[in-house]
């Protein structure tokens, strides 16, 4: 493959919002230099490849990264922690404790029903799910084969974006997951989250009622 589709690619990928599969990216280059050009899959891979190498030697904070099937620029993991505190500013990006623990379930268990669901947390989970497949972070999957036949729910592409995946099978084992747990980074970002919310919440309770007027009883 010539290189000169090595700087086509880097732009498909940088332009694009959302993780750009290799098919698309292939779809893209024969739309315009035709269908007869001979280049694979495997060279998009390839090309990638040799576009994270250069990235590395020029000690750039960026890579490309493959996430739900697609690829996208990413800060390196190095960065990561700093992207994050920033990141965990957005309010509108932040899931409460309550929906990180019922995506997580679902995540591990898919795919799972709301009864069962409920029965893990031990809590009524209509709210929670409804907020989830607002969010497009899970999605009803079918009918389980049981009395009531209640809708199974899995975890969709956007849940992959959403926490950098490629595929569900990256998510961290148990084992895992403790390790993570016990991280001095980890510790130290999960601090800050929980003053950030204390923060608000403290805030919140001091607003003067007047604000509240407007408020649903």
């Amino acid at each position: 493959m010539d290189n000169i589709y090595n700087s086509v690619i880097e732009a498909l990928i940088f332009s694009s919002d959302d993780p750009i599969s290799s098919s698309e990216i292939l779809k893209a280059i024969k739309g315009i230099d035709g269908e007869d050009i001979q280049i694979s899959r495997n060279e998009v891979d390839n090309a990638v490849d040799e576009l994270n190498k250069c990235y590395d030697q020029q000690g750039l904070a960026f890579s490309i990264q493959k996430i739900a099937n697609g690829y996208l620029f990413a800060t390196k993991p190095d960065n990561a922690k700093y992207v994050g505190y920033l990141s965990s500013e957005k309010s509108k990006r932040r899931l409460s404790q309550a929906a990180l623990e019922t995506l997580a379930i679902i995540a591990y268990k898919q795919p799972l029903t709301k009864p069962e669901l409920e029965t893990i947390r031990g809590v009524n989970a209509d709210y929670i799910i409804t907020t989830l497949l607002e969010k497009n972070l899970i999605t009803i999957s079918g009918r389980a084969e049981t009395i009531g036949r209640p809708l199974l729910y899995n975890t969709t592409d956007e849940f992959l974006k959403y926490f950098g995946l490629n595929k569900i099978t990256d998510l961290p084992k148990p084992r895992e997951i403790e390790d993570i747990m016990q991280d001095e980074d980890f510790l130290e970002q999960k601090q800050k989250i929980m003053m950030n919310a204390l923060e608000e919440q403290v805030q919140n309770e001091v607003e003067p009622e007047g604000n509240n007027d407007n408020a649903p009883e």
